[in-house]
């Protein structure tokens, strides 16, 4: 199906006719297909669920990927995919789809056990690089999501962080996902905490899943770079203290020295964790794991990937309300 499904996006914007085309597996969302041409030229074609269920902010994440290359690029560099056709319209002929450049290397958690200790310092450093350019882009109009699924951008940081906290857990209530906490003391919890967003006058251009598998690296032991940055989808023009969430999944972001000093050679200052600071990290990882739990039901997840994000997600989300 995912291949029929590339066909028709191929056909629609006029390619010539592919010499390869491979699925991509890894991502839990849309069908991302690799077509590679005789002249040794290679696409990513990606095509969302048609009427599939799924979380309130997950509504034309076409747009957000789009807008994420779009604005990264001339800060990420080659790293960044460049969109080469899109279609927003799900009744398009071919659908709704995005097509761009395929960037070279493999998935940094394909190959973080081949990397040596100072391979992956290096790297750290590279990424921290990358994410402090990158958030050196600022939003054309507001704060929020660009693809507009839960209202307009807003105008300060504390009222979109709060539209989007209220929609995750609308779905949690929605779907009936089993979270940790009853959800009304969940947005207590997180509207007690919410005046310190108010520090964020500046809506910075946050990727928000930077966690390994959308992360490719290049080149030969010894030579090894971050060959490109994926999957901007679930960006969003935000407090950029949000991307250190998942720069350090379930990690600390305060003990990753390497990026820290990459992050501050690129921004000119360091980042300082203040008592504010933190509280905003922790309002991000609440956001972050209340998707985690709550998307597994209307993905129909199995029991063993209930099982292993509950044990995963379930205290970390606990952990960050309780420092909240």
């Amino acid at each position: 199906m995912s291949i029929d499904a590339t066909t028709a996006v191929l056909e629609a914007v006029g390619a010539g006719e592919p010499a390869s085309l491979e699925s991509l597996t890894g991502g839990t969302y849309n069908t991302v297909t690799r077509v590679t041409f005789g002249d040794g030229s290679d696409w990513v074609v990606k095509i969302p669920p048609a009427h599939t269920p799924g979380l309130s902010y997950e509504h034309r994440l076409l747009v957000n990927e789009i807008t994420f290359y779009g604005a990264a690029a001339a800060e990420g560099g080659a790293t960044i995919p460049q969109v080469v056709h899109s279609e927003l319209d799900p009744g398009a002929p071919g659908g709704a789809y995005v097509v761009m450049t395929a960037r070279p290397g493999r998935p940094w958690s394909a190959v973080s056990g081949a990397l040596t200790d100072v391979e992956t310092r290096a790297l750290r450093t590279e990424f921290g690089s990358i994410v402090g350019r990158l958030h050196g882009v600022t939003g054309p109009g507001g704060f929020g999501y660009p693809g507009e699924p839960l209202g307009p951008l807003s105008p300060t940081w504390r009222e979109a962080f709060t539209a989007m906290t209220d929609a995750v857990l609308a779905d949690a209530e929605r779907y009936g996902a089993r979270l940790p906490r009853p959800v009304d003391r969940i947005r207590e919890v997180l509207a007690g905490a919410s005046d310190v967003l108010d520090e964020v006058t500046r809506p910075a251009l946050v990727h928000f899943d930077l966690w390994q598998g959308n992360l490719l690296v290049t080149g030969e032991p010894g030579a090894r770079r971050i060959g490109g940055i994926i999957d901007g989808e679930r960006m969003f023009w935000g407090d950029p203290v949000a991307d250190l969430v998942s720069t350090s999944l379930f990690g600390d972001p305060e003990t990753d020295l390497d990026f820290l000093a990459g992050y501050a050679a690129a921004t000119g200052s360091p980042v300082v964790f203040t008592p504010s600071l933190r509280r905003r990290l922790n309002l991000c990882r609440s956001y972050l794991y209340l998707i985690m739990l709550t998307e597994t039901v209307p993905r129909n997840s199995g029991p063993e990937v209930l099982a292993e994000t509950w044990q995963a997600v379930a205290p970390r989300l606990v952990a960050a309300l309780d420092e909240l």
